[in-house]
C-alpha cells in the first residue's frame, strides 16, 4: 500500500537551516580546527550569548534539558526530603529531572483554556517539606512571572523554570529563564533553538548555583581531578554551542515568524468555534513564541480527537498531541500512587489537544489548507453547513 504523500509536514527544519548553511558549516569548521570539542570556547561564547539575550547573567550548558533540570535542581539545593510542585501535564522529562535530583515530586493540575500550571491547585498541594515550584512554559507561553513571584512570596518556595519550549519568550516585562532562582533549557532540534543533536542550559542569576552547575556538569570537580562533590559527565559539545550561537541571532525573527502563523492560526480556526476547535488560550501577547500551536477537539466538536488526527493524516497533514498521556498515569510512575481522575482538566486536555504544523517558513496557504482539513472532518461528521463555508473555500 502507497503511504499517503505528505502535504504539510509537522516540522520541516530545512527552510531554517538551508540560508544560513554557510554560517554554520564555518561554526563546525572552526571548532575542528581549534580540537576542542569538550569545554571548548564555543560553548563559553554561547554560554554568555544565551543567558545575556535571556536577562541573566549565567548559563551552564549540559547534556539535556532533562539533565538541565536533574542537575539545576541540586544546583540549588534541591533533593531528598525535598517536595517539588510541577504539573501532570508536561513532557514526562520534567518529572524525570525531579526524580534523578532526588527530590519528591508533588504534581497538580492544569488550567484547561491555556494548559498551563494552576497555581491555586498549587497552593492547596503545599506542605512544610514544599521546596521549590516548577512553572512549565508550556508550548512557548510563559506561566504569569507575577503571580509566581507572589506565589513564591507567599509559601517560600523557590520558582525553577522548566523554559524548554519558551526560548527568549516574555511575560510582564521579564524573559523566561529571568524569573526563578534557576532555569532549565532544552536544544532538541525541533525547538525554537535547537542543535543537531541533544543540549541544554541551565540560566541562573545566582552566582552560586552557576559554580556549582559548573562542578556537577563535570564529574563535580572544582578543578582537573579535584572532585567536591559527586557530579556527572553532562557537558553540552562544543560543536552543539558553535551551531547554537549561530542561530542565536536568528531567534527573534523565527519567533516573529512563529507569532505571525499563530495569528493567521487564530483567524482562519475563529469560524470553527461553534463546532468545537478551541486554539490554546494566548494570554502573553506577542511574548508567546509558540514552539507548538496546539488546539483543543472539544467535547462539542461532533468528532473524537483521534479521528480527526487520522483523516488530517489521510490526506496529508502531519499533527501531532503533546502530550496523549498525563504523567501520573504513565506506567512507569504508578508508584508515586496517583489515580486516574485524581488531575481532571490535565486528563481531558490530553484527550483533547491537538498541535498543528508550526516552524518558520510555514506558508498562509499551507495554514489555509490545514485549516480547510479541518473543517472538512468536522463537516463531514456532523449537520453543519453554512458555518465551515467559508473556511473549506480556501
Amino acid at each position: 500500500m502507497n503511504k499517503m504523500a505528505i502535504r504539510v509536514p509537522f516540522v520541516d527544519l530545512k527552510l531554517q537551516h538551508e540560508p544560513i548553511q554557510t554560517q554554520l558549516q564555518d561554526a563546525i569548521q572552526s571548532v575542528l580546527e581549534r580540537g576542542d570539542f569538550v569545554l571548548g570556547q564555543a560553548l563559553s561564547d554561547f554560554e554568555a550569548a544565551f543567558a545575556a539575550a535571556s536577562g541573566v547573567e549565567y548559563g551552564v550548558g549540559v547534556a539535556s534539558g532533562t539533565d538541565a533540570i536533574a542537575l539545576g535542581l541540586q544546583a540549588c539545593n534541591i533533593g531528598a526530603g525535598d517536595e517539588v510542585i510541577l504539573p501532570a501535564n508536561t513532557f514526562v522529562a520534567t518529572l524525570i529531572g525531579v526524580l534523578h535530583s532526588g527530590a519528591k515530586p508533588i504534581l497538580v493540575d492544569c488550567d484547561r483554556q491555556t494548559a498551563l500550571i494552576d497555581l491555586e491547585a498549587a497552593a492547596k498541594a503545599i506542605t512544610p517539606s514544599t521546596k521549590a515550584i516548577i512553572p512549565v512554559h508550556l508550548y512557548g507561553q510563559m506561566v504569569s512571572p507575577e503571580e509566581l513571584l507572589n506565589f513564591a512570596d507567599n509559601y517560600k518556595v523557590l520558582i525553577f523554570e522548566d523554559a524548554a519550549q519558551a526560548h527568549l519568550a516574555q511575560r510582564d516585562g521579564y524573559h523566561a529563564g529571568s524569573v526563578g532562582i534557576a532555569a532549565a533549557f532544552s536544544f532538541y532540534p525541533s525547538k525554537n533553538l535547537g542543535a543537531f543533536g541533544d543540549g541544554g542550559m541551565v540560566l541562573t542569576r545566582n552566582s552560586d548555583v552557576a559554580q556549582k552547575m559548573v562542578r556537577l556538569r563535570n564529574y563535580g570537580a572544582s578543578q582537573k581531578y579535584f572532585h567536591t562533590e559527586a557530579g556527572t559527565n553532562s557537558r553540552l559539545d562544543t560543536l552543539q554551542a558553535a551551531i547554537l550561537h549561530q542561530k542565536l541571532p536568528h531567534l527573534s525573527q523565527w519567533n516573529g515568524d512563529r507569532l505571525t502563523i499563530a495569528h493567521e492560526y487564530d483567524k482562519e480556526l475563529a469560524p470553527l468555534a461553534d463546532a468545537g476547535i478551541i486554539p490554546i488560550e494566548n494570554q502573553s501577547g506577542a511574548g508567546h513564541v509558540y514552539h507548538l500551536y496546539v488546539m483543543r477537539v472539544d467535547d462539542s466538536c461532533p468528532i473524537e480527537r483521534q479521528q480527526m488526527q487520522e483523516q488530517l493524516t489521510a490526506v496529508g497533514i502531519q499533527t501531532g498531541i503533546h502530550y496523549p498521556i498525563p504523567c501520573h498515569l504513565q506506567p512507569a510512575f504508578t508508584y508515586l500512587g496517583y489515580q486516574r481522575g485524581d488531575f481532571p482538566e490535565a486528563e481531558k486536555l490530553c484527550k483533547q489537544i491537538l498541535s498543528l504544523p508550526m516552524y518558520p517558513g510555514l506558508s498562509s496557504s499551507q495554514i489555509k489548507e490545514v485549516v480547510a482539513a479541518i473543517a472538512n472532518t468536522v463537516s463531514r461528521n456532523s449537520n453543519l453547513d453554512k458555518s465551515c463555508s467559508v473556511v473549506i473555500s480556501h
